[in-house]
């Protein structure tokens, strides 16, 4: 079996292409990057997509504008996908999306229906977000005197643990939508902050904040998090720990 895995140079694409190879897989590593081991192609252009796309048997769709055009890079892999006759086609959303009314999540639950609608068969993981983006909510305020922190909760997850989530279902069948995956543990962002500073070597004033508006109505009632048993196993102090080494 070929595996083709856009976005193969990303955060969530590096680990998961070198999940499947430590699984013995045959992958191809797609990017817009020229590089060693790496099938180069543009998912906006279209250059090199049909070469990439040759002979591949399942595709892991992990390639992202940061929003801007993903639709439309979904839409050009998912008719190339069409052509090529792939078998499988798997992809990455995230937790609560048709919930948040945010512009980037409006986009993945168009992603999702397109990928429903292709007649490809397909495997959709959705997961919370990644403990870097909650980091990042804090890293950015790195030189503020005061560390804000919105009141909601967050259950962040390991990156490695999605990219093994989604080498295990790449492997296997189509199955659709599959269970929602999240992190070990659901934090109010307050202690998320004081876990930061704690990692950080820092002393800031926490200052809890409320925010308007229909997007901070969602992530206050949850819509972000996953309810039953957590899938993660890494939390976001160990997280911490590892990025600082």
């Amino acid at each position: 079996m070929t595996i083709l895995v856009t976005g193969a140079t990303g955060q969530l694409g590096t680990p998961t292409a070198a999940a499947l190879r430590s699984a013995g897989q045959e992958v191809r590593a797609m990017s817009r990057r020229v590089g060693p081991d790496l099938i180069t192609a543009d998912l906006l252009t279209g250059a090199g997509v049909t070469e990439a796309l040759t002979g591949v048997d399942t595709v892991v769709h992990l390639a992202t504008t940061a929003g801007a055009k993903d639709v439309q890079v979904a839409e050009r892999l998912i008719e190339a996908a069409q052509i090529a006759q792939v078998r499988h086609l798997v992809v990455i959303s995230i937790v609560g999306i048709e919930r948040i009314p945010l512009g980037y999540y409006r986009d993945r639950v168009r992603i999702e229906e397109l990928v429903a609608a292709s007649g490809i068969a397909f495997t959709l993981q959705r997961a919370t977000q990644f403990h870097s983006l909650v980091a990042k909510l804090f890293d950015v305020q790195r030189r503020s005197p005061v560390l804000l922190a919105p009141s909601i909760r967050f259950q962040p997850i390991a990156v490695t643990e999605v990219a093994e989530r989604l080498s295990e279902l790449t492997m296997g069948d189509p199955q659709g939508r599959v269970e929602d995956i999240g992190g070990p543990e659901v934090r109010i962002t307050l202690d998320l902050a004081q876990a930061w500073l704690r990692a950080s070597g820092l002393r800031r004033r926490v200052l809890p904040v409320r925010l308007p508006g229909r997007v901070f109505d969602a992530l206050a009632s949850g819509a972000n998090l996953v309810s039953g048993e957590p899938y993660g196993r890494e939390t976001f102090e160990a997280h911490l720990a590892h990025r600082s080494r």
